[in-house]
């Protein structure tokens, strides 16, 4: 899909963009994406770092994105908003705002309500302190509402490929059998309830804890002295819902890209992807998520210079301390040498890949 602006980095399956999505959006040949899945800045009391609007603010700076989000999504595309909730200002009740931005998204743009979702975050702490612990009038806040919208009343979507693993009792009741009857609910279960379907439809809530402090981002991020993006969606979100309404090869596009998780579950996904950031930190430490792309980023290489730049007096180390940076030194310059061989073989991969987008095109 052709830009007048570069791209920032490349994948086989996925390009990330760097500057204001409304920018790239209005790029995109209409009706030629198959899922926006974002999570963007919330209406928070508290400012943040990566920037939000007020949430008096919030619906009308929304729908200028959401005007180019209707016309580049295919009539059997999907629009998946995560989108946490605010309170009011010095008193414990909550705001309307992201009610507000679906029933506009609705009733001005035309978009359908096709499923609303709920992310249950059974890590997350108690908040806000004011209401919660300090003076126990409310109760920890750990939801996200997650709105799926649509152009149309029958969009793509799939529940088979995101079947959950049957409970315990599922597989007792399995295994030993059901008899069709009437229960007390007045719901009539036939003989069809006791059929294998190898997995259990998933609800709308999804429980998924955000607590990846081990991964492959974090890591490289302490690593290298570079603070990570501060709100992260677990992977798990984007893999259900690009899992539920997507096919391998479909376009995902991600405006609000942060970390850019939703590039990475795409690209292992092998769907294409497209994602927008304007912190040029930000995007510039997601390379971290893909393996081949971090070794180019000027990050690695500033660690290099710097091991190969460290002088360190004999007297200040003994032998088995110098073998040890030795090994340090060594190391860094084979992953730079097997970097660019596989460069080469990937951006052989990429050419390939880029045709046939523009074949798609």
């Amino acid at each position: 899909m052709p830009f007048t602006q570069e791209p920032f980095y490349t994948t086989q399956y996925g390009k990330a963009y760097l500057g204001d999505a409304i920018t790239y959006l209005r790029q995109i040949k209409r009706e030629s994406v198959d899922l926006i899945i974002t999570s963007p800045p919330f209406a928070l009391k508290r400012k943040k770092e990566y920037g939000n609007v007020d949430a008096t603010d919030y619906v009308p700076w929304f729908m200028d994105f959401a005007v180019e989000f209707r016309r580049i999504l295919k009539d059997s595309g999907s629009l998946v908003i995560d989108i946490g909730g605010t309170w009011i200002k010095g008193q414990p009740t909550r705001s309307l705002y992201h009610f507000e931005l679906v029933i506009a998204l609705c009733r001005t743009l035309g978009f359908h309500l096709a499923q609303e979702f709920y992310w249950y975050n059974p890590s997350k702490l108690p908040s806000p302190a004011e209401w919660v612990t300090v003076r126990r009038v409310r109760v920890k806040d750990a939801i996200n509402p997650i709105w799926w919208l649509s152009k149309t009343p029958d969009p793509k979507a799939n529940n088979w490929k995101i079947l959950k693993p049957y409970s315990d009792s599922m597989k007792k009741l399995l295994e030993d059998g059901y008899k069709a009857k009437l229960r007390p609910s007045g719901h009539d279960i036939s003989e069809n309830f006791s059929k294998d379907n190898q997995g259990a439809i998933p609800p709308n809530l999804l429980s998924l804890a955000n607590t990846d402090s081990n991964s492959g981002y974090l890591r490289k991020c302490r690593e290298y002295g570079i603070k990570p993006h501060p709100a992260r969606f677990p992977h798990g979100l984007p893999e259900f819902f690009i899992k539920f309404l997507t096919d391998p090869g479909d376009l995902v596009v991600d405006p609000f890209a942060g970390s850019n998780i939703t590039g990475e579950v795409a690209e292992q996904l092998e769907r294409k992807w497209l994602a927008f950031e304007l912190a040029e930190e930000y995007l510039e430490a997601s390379k971290f998520r893909f393996q081949s792309l971090y070794e180019q980023s000027p990050l690695f290489n500033q660690q290099i210079e710097n091991t190969q730049q460290r002088v360190v007096s004999d007297n200040e180390i003994d032998d088995d301390k110098r073998d040890e940076i030795a090994l340090s030194q060594l190391t860094l310059l084979e992953s730079r040498k097997k970097y660019k061989a596989k460069n080469s073989t990937q951006q052989k991969k990429n050419k390939h890949s880029q045709l046939s987008t523009d074949q798609d095109d």
